[in-house]
């Protein structure tokens, strides 16, 4: 790891500023640190400066508020925060169940929600300096023909890389938008933050230079609910997870948002399945499994990954279950 100067930023503004004026050739934004220290480690950044902007808020609000149908979260909310919230549980409960069992308790007290959002592939090709994928510049993804059985299966190509955020997808489904500075704009929607490795390899976010997440809006979704399906329950990255926000009449859903995760470059939006929900009770299971079965259609999976197409539909139904207020596993 190389020396570095380490800058405590006493503003967003200012932290915008120390990244392009030219002051330091490869300045780097921390909050948490921890996707930060593990590519420094593992050589993969060669930052001469981190740029600290972990104790930074917005016009002094707290971390999380709400009011009019609209809830705030700051950028450097941390993950147990999130989950802790009663704001989040109450109106938009997809929000806290999708960080409460993300990574570790030590790593939640740590992690923020823009580090989140923005953290960088889990793809063990782009974590290995051994590997010259085509993220870091090699003319091949290694996935191609190696081991796939954690990667898209939405997408194709030509990086096979899955969004490693829980919280994006979640968001996605409460209509959020994110708050910037340091550039021309102040707001784009967290759809618009992301994009596939087909505009652009090297990076996965659009986010000009300079630009910072300053804070983060959503709407209330109090009808939402969260599941992800791991290998180990505990403390892993999820093979799939599905978020869904449901609008209701009684018990028919009159419209709904799916958004699935660990299966595409991007968070993953299943515009079928929501079409498929419309009319549905939430109480009709067969309706509500006749929809989550949509959830692989246009799957292209891999020669180790086509496990996910019928995990994916299993973790959908169970999101939607829960949204409607009902326990996705209920006790024999």
């Amino acid at each position: 790891m190389n020396p570095f100067t380490y800058v405590n930023a006493r503003s967003f503004k200012e932290a915008s500023e120390l990244l392009t004026a030219g002051r330091f050739k490869l300045p780097v934004l921390k909050a948490g640190g921890l996707d930060v220290v593990d590519h420094l480690k593992e050589g993969l950044v060669q930052a001469d400066a981190l740029i600290n902007i972990r104790r930074l808020t917005v016009d002094d609000k707290p971390n999380i508020s709400a009011a009019s149908g609209r809830i705030r979260i700051n950028a450097t909310t941390t993950l147990a925060e999130l989950a802790a919230s009663p704001i989040l549980w109450k109106q938009a409960p997809v929000i806290a169940q999708a960080v409460h069992s993300a990574a570790t308790p030590q790593a939640r007290n740590i992690a923020t929600a823009a580090g989140n959002l923005l953290q960088r592939p889990r793809c063990w090709y782009y974590r290995h300096e051994q590997f010259h994928c085509l993220k870091k510049g090699g003319d091949r993804c290694f996935a191609l023909e190696g081991e796939n059985k954690y990667h898209a299966i939405f997408g194709g190509g030509p990086c096979h890389i899955v969004h490693p955020s829980n919280l994006a997808p979640a968001l996605s489904v409460c209509d959020a938008t994110v708050y910037v500075t340091g550039g021309t704009r102040e707001v784009l929607p967290i759809a618009d933050l992301f994009h596939m490795p087909a505009r652009g390899i090297m990076d996965e976010h659009n986010l000009t230079p300079g630009e910072v997440v300053t804070h983060i809006a959503l709407r209330d979704k109090p009808n939402s609910g969260f599941y992800a399906i791991k290998e180990k329950q505990s403390f892993d990255w999820p093979l799939v997870v599905a978020c869904v926000a449901l609008d209701l009449n009684g018990e028919t859903i009159t419209s709904a948002r799916v958004c699935a995760g660990a299966v595409a470059p991007v968070p993953w939006r299943l515009e079928k399945v929501e079409k498929a929900l419309a009319g549905v009770k939430t109480t009709d299971d067969e309706g509500i499994r006749a929809a989550a079965n949509l959830s692989g259609e246009g799957a292209s999976p891999m020669r180790d990954n086509g496990y996910k197409v019928k995990l994916l539909a299993a973790a959908v139904r169970r999101a939607i279950v829960r949204a409607a207020g009902r326990d996705p596993e209920p006790k024999a």
